[in-house]
């Protein structure tokens, strides 16, 4: 019998993860004139993908033709195009940069995608940047959960660089916020997370999404568990900043009981959560820099005290990749995209490769993976 404990840390971490991309109530009113509309009656603008689905967005930012930087962001767990990405409109203005944020599939807007996988996640974002020609080169953030899609731009996108074309775009660098790590990378070793409880927790609701989705989803709608309130305090979950924050910004309302009934809601978390955690094409461990090797130009930002990935098994996967530019928040939990000055310096670091000091990793830190 699965223990209620189990179940109540799996809400917490879905809870977690979902917030890190926490969004406001949808914008219906978008009317952009730039964009690109495939479907009069959607509320949104959206582009017909090569397999017949419709992915809905929305751009921000300076106009697409006056833009210095190009920039797609990639929403995490239980998000959407219109979360918050808190960059000041003066550095917006200065730098020229255009941003592209879109429901991944089944989310928002965007149709399911029964074949989600990570290159289908990859060929959405492919598809986008080449329909709305933005230009010779794009940026991509990903945040949370939605990393997923982002290590697998730099494992498929960069072959675009011998083959460019007038309306095709290339990779010109990537940042991820607070990635979440997939336990079955083979080039993660056993002593690096064999006492971390969220290993086997996540296996074992990777278990039984794959093979007993019907009791997950009888599971995850029990009375019993705790409301979402009950989670957002738990200091299990959250660190003291991440609490803060959570006293200004929404719940949970897509990982709510009533939300998690609705099929289509469960199946396309269901589906994104195996693609995450599921097993991957490829060992992000054994990339090699798709850049010049002489640039890097890929961002990893990690909270010291986050409690969905900890910073130790975070640290070990940049520590491996010298051509990963590794910061840190000291006292940053898993919510750092929400913290002051966060998103400015992702971008200076991305589009200028400033770095600033304050995100510099402290060395000799003892990290311990509870």
């Amino acid at each position: 019998m699965v223990s209620r404990a189990a179940i109540l840390l799996l809400m917490g971490l879905l809870g977690m993860v979902y917030q890190a991309t926490q969004l406001p109530p949808p914008n219906r009113n978008s009317n952009d004139s730039n964009s690109i509309t495939e479907n009069e009656a959607s509320p949104t603008p959206r582009i017909r993908l090569s397999d017949g689905r419709y992915l809905a967005y929305r751009e921000k930012g300076v106009p697409r033709d006056k833009a210095q930087h190009k920039i797609i962001i990639v929403h995490g767990f239980g998000s959407s195009k219109e979360m918050n990405f808190l960059a000041p409109q003066e550095l917006i203005d200065e730098l020229g940069i255009y941003f592209v944020q879109y429901d991944r599939a089944g989310y928002g807007e965007s149709d399911p995608n029964p074949k989600r996988s990570l290159k289908s996640e990859t060929l959405d974002i492919e598809e986008l940047a080449d329909q709305l020609e933005i230009g010779h080169k794009f940026y991509v953030i990903g945040v949370s959960m939605g990393s997923h899609a982002t290590w697998s731009c730099l494992y498929y996108i960069p072959h675009r660089q011998i083959k460019i074309c007038i309306f095709e775009s290339l990779l010109a660098g990537v940042a991820m916020i607070a990635p979440v790590i997939n336990y079955n990378w083979a080039s993660l070793p056993e002593s690096v997370v064999r006492q971390d409880y969220r290993k086997r927790l996540i296996q074992w609701a990777l278990w039984l999404a794959k093979y007993s989705p019907r009791l997950l989803h009888w599971l995850v709608t029990q009375k019993w568990l705790p409301s979402n309130s009950v989670i957002e305090k738990n200091p299990a979950f959250f660190n003291t900043r991440d609490i803060d924050i959570l006293k200004i910004i929404p719940g949970f309302p897509m990982l709510t009981k009533e939300k998690l009934r609705e099929q289509v809601v469960f199946d396309t978390l269901r589906g994104d959560w195996m693609v995450a955690f599921g097993n991957w094409e490829f060992d992000p461990l054994k990339l090699s820099n798709p850049f010049s090797h002489n640039t890097s130009k890929v961002h990893i930002w990690q909270g010291y005290e986050d409690k969905v990935v900890p910073s130790q098994i975070q640290r070990f996967v940049s520590g491996n990749m010298p051509w990963i530019n590794y910061h840190e928040v000291s006292d940053g939990g898993h919510l750092i995209i929400h913290y002051s000055g966060l998103c400015e310096a992702v971008l200076r670091a991305l589009l200028l490769g400033e770095e600033n000091v304050s995100y510099r990793p402290r060395p000799n830190r003892d990290i311990l993976v509870s």
